[in-house]
């Protein structure tokens, strides 16, 4: 891809990640490019089909997430709060708190409300994917047949937290380390409580 093809992404990405793809004008991403219009035609076709590009980039990226998972998870993790605090920092460091993922998200968020492809791109990957992936690590962990409480039990707080620090405003250093500081107590407590019954 070419600098200029990349270059229109990011800053259509950042643009709609802030105001949505409604808000945001071809103009307005030529003039944060500085190119001209038919610059942007020469790459995509319109505003539609950068913000599907952007949507492919995340879930290849996404996919890419869960397979590293699903290795960390092949290779041994046993139900102790350090092994398992490793596996959740790869998904916070790379998915929720990565830039690029990140602003996808809040896009998604945004665009859900009245586009059909967006809806199902946020429900996958906000809730879908995430509740089965940690319905099947509780499931390996535990054993037990309620591995799918156990994973909304486990998951609801890490997503409110996520929507109060990551989710909302421009993503900062400080939001990041409240976000973990939160996140990982949670994490804590759920495994101390977990492992007394």
């Amino acid at each position: 891809m070419s600098d200029t093809h990349d270059k229109i992404l990011e800053t259509a990405l950042e643009l709609f990640s802030r105001q949505g793809c409604d808000a945001v004008s071809i103009r307005d991403i030529c003039t944060q490019v500085g190119i001209k219009e038919s610059s942007v035609y020469y790459h995509f076709k319109n505003k539609r089909a950068i913000a599907l590009e952007l949507y492919s980039q995340f879930e290849a990226r996404s996919l890419e997430l869960m397979e590293r998972l699903a290795s960390a998870l092949e290779s041994g993790v046993r139900p102790e709060r350090s092994s398992y605090l490793k596996v959740c920092a790869i998904y916070f460091d790379n998915y929720l708190c990565d830039s690029f993922c990140n602003r996808v998200l809040r896009l998604l968020s945004i665009e859900q409300l009245g586009d059909r492809q967006a809806r199902t791109l946020y429900r996958r990957w906000l809730f879908d994917e995430p509740l089965g992936f940690q319905t099947r690590v509780f499931a390996a962990l535990t054993g037990r047949a309620d591995a799918s409480y156990l994973a909304v039990k486990f998951y609801a707080p890490i997503q409110l937290y996520a929507q109060r620090w990551l989710l909302t405003g421009t993503l900062s250093e400080g939001d990041k380390a409240a976000f973990r500081a939160d996140a990982n107590s949670h994490i804590r407590k759920f495994f101390a409580e977990l492992t007394r019954r």
